[in-house]
């Protein structure tokens, strides 16, 4: 029998959805959730400099449709096996981590991979330097997502002088070459920088240092990249002047108001690729087996979890 939309089973139906749909919500605004212990004098100065940012609503209502596409991206790259690297660099704190976690957050792990590598070990360090990035590129159907990449040679390890000159001048000579190759050999490469002022750097690392929440963070090399600002500048401009090729060209975005950066890289990004819906098999559940003969076991109590809330 058909449940109208009167019946209570269709009631109670909708009493679920509208719960889960809540329990989603929740877990949204709690990686929202930002400053929780921040000071209230530092909040003050941060919200004078910063520009006008968008209503949670509004956001929220463009994030979870942007969401929807990314699941379609998902199911498209999975069904054609097509191979998918996006690259996120940017100075500390530009937000690169933000968008990455609202890309892949209602994404499968097992297609959609995050990489960001550590720092090199004594024997990395005398291999060819690509070498450490090739075993994490994606194979059929899969999307990665490079938090950093092998951008860290014309940056970081230029400016803090872990890469010598001559290093820094081979990376410029080869990585065009490299990128090329991959995009021959049937990888879609795109290349997202995320642009933040100095003013807006400085107030997000006085926010982090203030806050217990998120002083992990923040590292001595961090740190540093606020004495050396001019310095990453100069290789930012050297690295995009050398490396924005046709077949894999630089995008910047804006990331001054996070909500934004995070939205419009999105879009970009399912702009960037000619993802349509894929045919999907129909799924139902099963019903459930009963025994009548069996017994459920009755476990000690001290296997469980104890109810502290």
């Amino acid at each position: 029998m058909n449940n109208t939309p009167e019946s209570p089973d269709n009631d109670n139906d909708m009493d679920w959805l509208e719960a889960e749909l809540a329990d989603t919500l929740d877990e949204d605004y709690e990686l929202e959730m930002s400053e929780p212990a921040l000071s209230l004098e530092i909040r003050k100065i941060y919200e004078r400099s910063h520009p006008q940012t968008m209503a949670r609503a509004d956001y929220f209502r463009a994030l979870l449709t942007l969401q929807s596409e990314l699941i379609k991206l998902q199911d498209w790259v999975q069904y054609h096996k097509e191979k998918v690297v996006v690259i996120f660099e940017g100075r500390d704190s530009a937000g690169k981590g933000g968008v990455i976690k609202r890309i892949t957050q209602r994404l499968n792990p097992r297609i959609v991979r995050v990489v960001a590598l550590p720092a090199p070990t004594d024997r990395e360090m005398t291999q060819w330097y690509f070498q450490r990035y090739v075993p994490h590129l994606p194979a059929g159907g899969e999307i990665v997502l490079f938090d950093r990449s092998w951008y860290n040679r014309p940056g970081v390890e230029r400016v803090m002088g872990f890469a010598t000159e001559p290093q820094v001048e081979q990376f410029f000579n080869d990585v065009p070459e490299f990128e090329r190759m991959l995009v021959r050999s049937g990888i879609r490469l795109i290349k997202y920088w995320f642009s933040i002022t100095d003013e807006e750097q400085q107030m997000r690392f006085l926010m982090r240092i203030h806050d217990p929440l998120k002083q992990w963070k923040l590292s001595p090399m961090d740190l540093q990249s606020r004495v050396r600002w001019e310095a990453y500048t100069k290789a930012k401009e050297e690295t995009f002047r050398r490396t924005n090729i046709p077949e894999a060209p630089w995008y910047i975005v804006p990331a001054n108001d996070k909500k934004r950066a995070r939205l419009n890289c999105i879009s970009h990004l399912l702009d960037q690729i000619p993802y349509e819906d894929v045919p999907h098999e129909e799924v139902a559940l099963p019903e459930r087996v009963f025994n009548p003969d069996y017994e459920r076991a009755v476990l000690p109590p001290e296997l469980y979890v104890p109810q502290k809330y």
